[in-house]
């Protein structure tokens, strides 16, 4: 009997995307089912996913589970299985009560050990990745890549469509400022999936060991690089909506400063703001909630500049940290951590001295230039 409803829950999902293809509906690669479910069938699966590893809205677990594939060991990026734990926080699970292992791979567990990895015969990734170097997942699955390389277990990446994939830019990251914000030479916006950069990883050797993992990505379907992609759920806590997503290649440098980014609010990497920023036309106050907990300037009037309304306007610039720290003229703007978000020792010397935008692109560009080469020959999506 368990059998016979196995089967007809996959017959189920095999009709509900023969349906969508017709419509020409993105379909990211947890859906393709029929490619990967026979890689799986009677072995010990490890899976790193989130909450946001999808089939439509059923989450990849509870689908495998229901179609007999033995998962044993369930690996979490930052912000956890739920994707609601605030940036930086500890994540920790009491796994009593599930038939799997839940780990996470964060704090100072980044890399699954060699117990963690103990009879696994084969590991799934499925994560919602926005496709900037200092986005964190694609940090985890780094360490998940070597991880399975140094014990010979296949990989399998189920693909899913980048929404800031239509272009790239930014500075290449200088390997000296290597870090878990940043641990490839590639820019701000590498403008690839995760599948795509993970065949990068494994063929330019990137793996710590020297070594590759037998990689096997599963494609999105009905999608190309140029085409926008609205996510069906939040990626993490503070990325509500297309626009913050679209806003945080540009944004998030403002992390490794004394300004806000609006944490603790609804519309977080949509502003940007302090308590002593000179123009009082925009305001908001940072309170302390799921996601965000202890914000910077947490209950603090803060002024600002916003975003909030907005169109999504899919493009990188530094001109918000240019006109901000020269609006805040203060010694102490740029806190340590702004050399690693930017991948850079050069940007913040650029900004004190008073370049322009275009000047500082000017020096950044034959790096960026080469990456472009480089990642053509790994696009699975050519329009």
């Amino acid at each position: 009997m368990q059998k016979l409803i196995s089967i007809l829950i996959l017959l189920s999902l095999g009709c509900s995307s023969q349906e969508q293809r017709q419509r020409n509906e993105i379909l990211p690669g947890a859906h393709q089912t029929e490619e990967y479910l026979p890689l799986l069938k009677g072995k010990n699966v490890g899976m790193t996913v989130n909450h946001s590893s999808l089939i439509g809205t059923t989450h990849l677990l509870d689908s495998m589970v229901k179609l007999d594939i033995k998962v044993t060991k369930v690996f979490t990026p930052e912000h956890g299985f739920t994707g609601k734990v605030s940036d930086g926080q500890e994540v920790k699970y009491d796994s009593s009560e599930n038939s799997f292992e839940l780990i996470s791979l964060y704090g100072k567990n980044k890399k699954p050990d060699s117990i963690q990895m103990a009879d696994l015969d084969i590991m799934l990734f499925d994560i919602q990745d926005v496709g900037t170097r200092f986005y964190t997942y694609i940090s985890t699955m780094h360490y998940v890549m070597e991880a399975c390389a140094e014990k010979g277990i296949p990989l399998i990446i189920l693909d899913r469509p980048n929404p800031n994939g239509s272009y790239v830019d930014g500075p290449v990251l200088d390997m000296s400022l290597k870090s878990f914000v940043g641990m490839h030479p590639i820019p701000i916006v590498h403008g690839m999936t995760v599948g795509e950069l993970a065949m990068m990883i494994n063929d330019e050797g990137w793996l710590s060991t020297g070594n590759k993992v037998d990689l096997t990505v599963i494609k999105n379907k009905n999608w190309k690089h140029s085409m926008p992609y609205s996510l069906p759920v939040k990626p993490s806590p503070n990325l509500p909506d297309d626009l913050s997503i679209s806003l945080y290649p540009s944004l998030c440098l403002f992390e490794g400063t004394i300004m806000s980014v609006g944490r603790g609010t609804d519309h977080a990497f949509q502003q940007i703001g302090h308590p002593d920023y000179p123009n009082a036309q925009h305001g908001f106050t940072p309170e302390s909630r799921e996601g965000a907990k202890w914000p910077p300037y947490e209950d603090l009037m803060c002024y600002g500049e916003s975003w909030i309304g907005t169109k999504p306007n899919y493009n990188f610039t530094i001109q918000p940290l240019i006109d901000a720290y020269q609006t805040m003229n203060r010694d102490d703007f740029f806190n340590d951590y702004f050399k690693r978000l930017a991948g850079t020792n050069l940007l913040q010397k650029q900004i004190e001295e008073g370049q322009t935008e275009k000047e500082i692109r000017e020096s950044w560009e034959p790096q960026l230039r080469d990456f472009k080469t480089k990642r053509k020959q790994y696009l699975l999506y050519n329009d």
